[in-house]
């Protein structure tokens, strides 16, 4: 039985398939924030390590709530950054208003935003988080009976799961309801600080 090849794509055969696989995916945009994530995770994964070691067990768990809230609030504004639509806007800089053509910049940039926000940041925030957790865990379990060890590291695993999840939750709601305030909230951040920098 005759077997029928599939015809080259575009006429270009092997070479054009991958072309479009890395257009349709954006390969190179994948590879370079995975490089830029491993060397960030493992900048800020030191930094916070060694912050927590020095520091007291109170300002240790003020430390955690904020990397906790930091990630947080990134993931709020990059699902707001996800669903806002660009037409107010677009009003807006017909209306010379400064900030309004910094939010368009960031709305058409929306999936490179989202991905930095939830995925870079958010996800090495939840790294560094488990590892401030784990830090602090070290500074107040060693002199405790077994049975305290394990409850206390229950309930500070379940704190910073349950701080996380719901922590996220709302700001997920907070993001789909209010996306057009926090991008042009971000946006006028982004404005100032290209401003102040040129």
């Amino acid at each position: 039985m005759a077997k029928f090849k599939k015809p080259p794509r575009n006429g270009r055969g092997e070479q054009g398939h991958i072309e479009e696989l890395f257009k349709k995916y954006n390969i190179k945009w994948v590879v370079t924030v995975s490089i830029w994530t491993f060397f960030l995770a493992a900048l800020f994964n030191y930094l916070s390590e060694q912050l927590l070691i020095r520091a007291e067990i109170v300002a240790s768990f003020f430390i955690l709530i904020s990397i906790i809230l930091l990630g947080v609030f990134f993931d709020m504004v990059g699902i707001a950054v996800a669903v806002a639509s660009e037409k107010p806007f677009h009003a807006m800089a017909a209306d010379k208003v400064p900030s309004a053509r910094a939010a368009i910049r960031l709305l058409k940039n929306a999936g490179v935003v989202s991905n930095i926000c939830n995925d870079v940041v958010g996800d090495i925030c939840g790294i560094i988080s488990g590892v401030a957790a784990a830090t602090i865990l070290l500074k107040i379990v060693p002199q405790m009976p077994m049975l305290h060890q394990l409850l206390v590291t229950l309930v500070l695993g379940g704190f910073v799961a349950s701080l996380t999840v719901g922590g996220k939750a709302i700001g997920k709601n907070i993001a789909l309801e209010k996306s057009h305030e926090i991008v042009h909230a971000v946006a006028k951040i982004s404005w100032v600080f290209t401003r102040s920098t040129n």
